[in-house]
């Protein structure tokens, strides 16, 4: 194991001051240490990295309005340069959530390893001086807005933790990030920024991770529209519907993101009375009238590509219908060793094992193989550091992928057929 990243507890004080002043030579602050016990003793947002029951890392900082100042970012010497700097300042954002704290900022003594984990974690350093600061929120007005549609800003990096699947990360960030990241050259090359994407696969496939990775890209907020929410609202669908795109519409900057759309989408019946048909109308409706703002995009995934009625996924409402299949031995060679310790397990036997698995499943046979791990060291007295290429296979022998040849088959036809790149 090498350290996990949780909350401060009040019983870390200790053991945090400690790492503080063994590491006060190196890792400097403006901030002195009475000013960081202070504010842990104030009940202020800090995270700390432990690796066994050892504090080998601690991040503290202090709200004042909507601005947290770092206090302190310490690192045992021998963690520092292995992604713990970041680690940690994402683990403070997530921390910093309910506090409505819209910057971060780190006025930094010079120190470049350090510099070079806050860049890591998304930090822009302003000139003249070594002060780092990052835009983790909205402004008060557009966060109200956004807290009543259950929306949020994604921590930073999301797309760089997308292991594997890089055919589909290239075809993305070429065709959806880059021109609404870089909307001036694109505009200069006669390419218009798409407005709405459909994703589509089987199940598990990284659907949603890749819509909410898309959001961290951007450095947009991330609003989910929930069917099942829409379905159960007392005014009605369609009017509940309505009602969330007109909230959408007051936020400068969006990505919005309705997964399993074929359930408002389906392809229309005869009946134009019906619930379901009303619903669909009032998508097609709402599609147009958000295409018309800038920094704005429409993510729909859906497992069923062909039940979505054929007025919904056009062009001129979607501009790409992008498939998202299972990944290969390259994305599961890459998703493998995001789970596992390659020096001690068996990468290549695992790719070879773990063919039309998805990336959720491979995470489930190595969480599965972890818990064996776990349960044989707790309960058998085992030495072992972990779990083993055995481990694996053997969650492997009992797991049944969900993409059998029948839907794989199925998917190759949808590509072939609908998608639009």
């Amino acid at each position: 194991m090498r350290w996990f990243i949780r909350d401060y507890h009040d019983d870390d004080l200790e053991s945090v001051v400690r790492l503080l002043d063994a590491t006060s030579a190196h890792q400097g602050s403006v901030f002195g240490l009475a000013e960081v016990i202070t504010a842990l003793r104030d009940d202020q947002p800090a995270v700390v990295a432990q690796r066994d029951d050892e504090v080998v890392g601690a991040v503290v900082s202090t709200v004042s309005g909507d601005r947290a100042w770092v206090v302190r970012l310490a690192i045992a010497e021998e963690w520092r340069g292995q992604g713990m700097a970041s680690a940690l300042l994402l683990g403070l954002e997530r921390a910093l959530d309910d506090q409505r704290v819209r910057v971060l900022s780190y006025v930094l003594p010079e120190e470049e390893q350090l510099a070079d984990g806050l860049a890591n974690a998304g930090f822009t350093r302003r000139p003249a001086v070594a002060y780092f600061d990052k835009v983790v929120s909205v402004e008060s007005a557009q966060a109200d807005v956004l807290a009543d549609l259950g929306g949020h800003v994604l921590p930073a990096r999301l797309w760089d933790d997308l292991a594997g699947m890089h055919r589909e990360k290239d075809l993305i960030e070429r065709r959806v990030v880059a021109p609404l990241d870089r909307a001036e050259i694109a505009t200069r090359h006669g390419v218009e920024p798409p407005r709405a994407i459909v994703l589509f696969g089987p199940p598990g496939t990284g659907k949603t991770s890749f819509a909410r990775a898309i959001a961290s890209r951007l450095g947009w907020p991330f609003v989910e529209i929930l069917p099942s929410a829409l379905l159960a609202d007392p005014a009605g669908p369609a009017q509940a519907l309505r009602t969330a795109f007109e909230q959408v519409r007051r936020l400068e900057r969006v990505l919005v993101f309705i997964d399993e759309v074929e359930e408002i989408a389906s392809v229309r019946g005869d009946s134009p009375t019906g619930p379901m048909h009303g619903l669909t109308n009032e998508l097609l409706k709402v599609v147009p009238a958000f295409r018309q703002h800038d920094q704005r995009l429409l993510v729909c995934a859906t497992n069923d590509l062909r039940s979505l009625d054929p007025a919904f996924t056009r062009p001129g409402r979607f501009d790409y219908v992008i498939p998202i299949g299972t990944p290969d031995d390259a994305a599961r060679a890459a998703i493998w060793t995001r789970y596992v310790d390659a020096s001690r397990v068996d990468v290549d036997t695992l790719v070879r094992r773990s063919a039309s698995f998805t990336p959720a499943e491979i995470a489930h046979v190595a969480r599965v193989a972890s818990q064996s791990s776990f349960e044989r060291a707790v309960y058998a007295g085992s030495d072992g550091d972990g779990p083993t290429t055995e481990d694996h296979l053997a969650a492997l022998a009992d797991a049944r992928p969900s993409v059998t040849d029948e839907v794989q088959a199925l998917f190759d036809a949808d590509v072939a057929d609908l998608a639009r790149l």
